[in-house]
């Protein structure tokens, strides 16, 4: 069973989503929020499982709210989810620790597979979002080597950071470098130990600052 707290200062929406998550077996609503103070209080409170995130709200956005659960440790995962397609938002929500950014017209097969993704600790950016995302830090990013993170992986850990930035799946990771799965994941948890990363969102983020990885073809 996952559960889920409702952010968002729309009482519409927030029982929209409500119906949603109670129309299906494995998702239970324990709490909803108006605005970011209120989610920040029942989360601690709660400590759902995923907290289902507006980021327009008044006094406390979702940005900073999310900044403050992430920084609290605990287990809740933030799950923005929009009307606003901006990649302002987009950027800002991924560095204060969200786990995924969804827009609102997202299909309700799609949110429902985002939170379960983002309670097993993946992690989720709508499509639409991400190619979007991945050009923005080709544009602003510069290489850099001088993060002592760096410094902490193998070289086999360095070129699964960067496979991870490519947006290669454990999957691709494993044919491209001759690697069994289970190796590849083991390798996977070990960047995100050692770097700090909450999820493979955070770790791409982490890429492109260096300037390890740039959006490509595939």
């Amino acid at each position: 069973m996952t559960t889920v707290l409702i952010v968002d200062d729309q009482p519409l929406q927030r029982y929209g989503f409500r119906m949603l998550l109670d129309s299906v077996p494995d998702t239970e609503v324990v709490g909803e929020a108006a605005h970011g103070a209120e989610a920040v209080r029942r989360t601690a409170q709660l400590c759902p499982d995923v907290v289902l995130m507006d980021i327009r709200m008044p006094g406390m956005d979702g940005i900073e709210a999310t900044r403050r659960i992430v920084a609290a440790g605990d287990r809740s995962r933030v799950l923005v989810l929009t009307t606003f397609d901006l990649d302002e938002y987009v950027h800002a929500a991924l560095r204060a620790g969200a786990s995924g950014f969804l827009l609102k017209d997202a299909r309700p097969d799609e949110l429902l597979a985002g939170i379960r993704a983002v309670a097993g600790g993946d992690a989720v950016i709508a499509p639409a979002l991400t190619r979007r995302l991945l050009d923005a830090y080709a544009r602003y990013g510069s290489a850099r080597t001088d993060d002592p993170r760096l410094d902490r992986l193998t070289e086999r850990e360095r070129e699964i950071l960067v496979a991870i930035g490519n947006g290669w799946t454990n999957g691709e990771i494993a044919a491209r470098l001759v690697l069994s799965e289970s190796t590849v994941k083991t390798h996977v948890g070990r960047v995100l130990a050692k770097t700090g990363a909450r999820d493979r969102v955070q770790a791409v983020i982490f890429a492109y600052d260096l300037g390890l990885a740039r959006p490509h073809a595939r």
